[in-house]
């Protein structure tokens, strides 16, 4: 298994001089898109209705719980960067950490699963787990993930999601009340101009 995981990986990897737009593109993907979710996140709890805001923060336990289960993988088994194993080329600055799953991704698939998983979501859910494909692939392409890592996220995303839908009987409302009243202590002014709904 891992020495289709390195094939797939130089298959994909840049090669040594890329394309000054493919590397741009690949950029952005891999380091700049990820900002789009606590974005997203936030827009849909300024701008939502209170169906909205709740499957905000269930797509926010989703991300917390998808990258605490990647902690417990890579304490429990450290895997190695190509770049750690000297293989293919890396072009972009990455700490040298265990590699398996990829925490963008998890985190990107996980908000993206959880808004799948949830009735009047699942548009959201869709364009962001297609969004997740060309950042899995610039994360590879720039030298810091291999395959495997991509589709380790991808479970590890799916099982999150489903954990913190299993579990909101114990934390929305609850949750829900104190991120009501800390919006409500923040923007009030916001709230009463119109620009924010209460």
């Amino acid at each position: 298994m891992e020495s289709l995981n390195h094939t797939l990986f130089l298959w994909l990897n840049a090669p040594k001089h890329p394309n000054a737009w493919v590397l741009a593109l690949a950029i952005f993907f891999a380091k700049h898109l990820i900002w789009a979710v606590p974005l997203a996140i936030s827009i849909g709890w300024l701008r939502g209705h209170e169906g909205t805001r709740k499957a905000m923060l269930v797509a926010t336990a989703a991300g917390v719980l998808g990258l605490l289960i990647n902690q417990a993988i890579g304490l429990a088994w450290s895997h190695p960067r190509p770049f750690m194993i000297g293989l293919g080329h890396t072009l972009i600055p990455h700490a040298a950490d265990s590699s398996f799953p990829s925490d963008h991704l998890t985190l990107w698939w996980a908000v993206a699963f959880s808004l799948l998983f949830q009735r009047g979501q699942r548009g959201g859910g869709i364009g962001l787990a297609l969004a997740g494909v060309p950042i899995a692939w610039a994360r590879i392409y720039l030298g810091v993930h291999f395959p495997f890592d991509m589709l380790g996220a991808i479970a590890v995303a799916a099982v999150g999601a489903w954990l913190a839908l299993r579990a909101v009987r114990w934390y929305l409302e609850p949750g829900y009340q104190l991120a009501a009243a800390i919006h409500h202590r923040l923007f009030g002014k916001l709230i009463a101009l119109g620009w924010v709904r209460a």
